[in-house]
Order: structure tokens, then sequence, then C-alpha cells
């Protein structure tokens, strides 16, 4: 092929990066993460796990850890959000391939999915009994796609609309 006609390389789809590669990042995000929580004198269990095409890393509190964990995650989750951000240029670093590495501590993560599994369901529910539209708050992305994936199960449409901070779902009628 000449340089014209050279297509460029994209990363795999999730679902066709290899688990050895993905238990391989949970890995590195554990030891990772272990030094971090020897830094700041912070109990605390890593499970590694693969889930949807990622690794899945979480910090599990241990012996009474748990408010002393849930400061990684932060009021709103935006110091887990950093935190997940640094765990995937620490992965990235050794692997030399970007992450979609998803991290949790002390279950926060967990609970605010099931947080909007009931939003998406109520505005889901709406969009069904009105026939309109229905857009939601902004969100994060990891919050944005759990609402995708709970609009998605109920057999509707939903897309992201606006510019970060305020990107946010809409759930379409049709």
């Amino acid at each position: 092929m000449t340089p014209a006609t050279e297509q460029p390389s994209t990363p795999p789809a999730p679902e066709e990066v290899p688990s050895s590669r993905l238990e391989e990042e949970g890995e590195i995000a554990a030891d990772y993460l272990e030094e971090l929580l020897d830094i700041a004198d912070l109990d605390g269990d890593i499970d590694i796990d693969v889930d949807h095409g990622r690794a899945a890393v979480e910090i599990i509190a241990e012996g009474g850890s748990e408010r002393a964990l849930q400061r990684l995650a932060g009021e709103d989750g935006e110091v887990l959000d950093a935190l997940q951000e640094l765990t995937r240029l620490a992965v990235q670093a050794k692997t030399g391939e970007r992450s979609r590495l998803m991290l949790d501590v002390a279950g926060y993560r967990a609970a605010r999915r099931t947080e909007l599994i009931k939003v998406a369901d109520e505005a889901i529910a709406r969009v069904k009994e009105t026939g309109a539209d229905v857009a939601l708050e902004p969100m994060n992305p990891f919050e944005r796609k759990v609402v995708h994936d709970a609009v998605a199960a109920a057999g509707l449409v939903s897309d992201s609309d606006g510019v970060e901070p305020a990107r946010h779902v809409v759930i379409r009628a049709s």
C-alpha cells in the first residue's frame, strides 16, 4: 500500500481484547494501587476481575477501613475518577497500550450504578407514558454508560448530548 491509502491503526473493540491482556492490566493496576494504599497508610484488599471486556479492579475495605477508603472516592466520585485515570496511565506506561480499566473503591461505583438504574427506569417509564423525550441531569462517562445500557435493555434509544461537564443522556421516545 502507498502511504496515501494506508488505513490508520485502530484499537481493538472491547470484545476483541484478549482476556490475558485484561488480566495483565488488572495485575499492573493492583500493584500500583497497593503502593498508593501503602503510601496513604490505608488498609484495603484489591479484587481483580474482567467485566464487559474491561479489566475491573476494586479496592475493598477491610477491618473497618471503609470510611477511610471513601476518601478515595470523594463526595461525588471525583477523586475516584481521577484515581482511575492515574491508574489507567500507570497501566499504559507498563503495557504501551491504552487501558479502559474500571476502578471502584469501597463499593462507590456499585452503589452509584444501582442509583442510576433506578433513575433510568423512572425516566424510561416517563418516556413510555408520555411519548416525549426525557433529558437527564449531566453525568460523567461511567454514569452515562450505565444509563445507556439500562435504556438499551428496555428496548429504547438514548444519546449523549452537550459538552463536558454538562454532557447528559437523552432518552428518545422513538
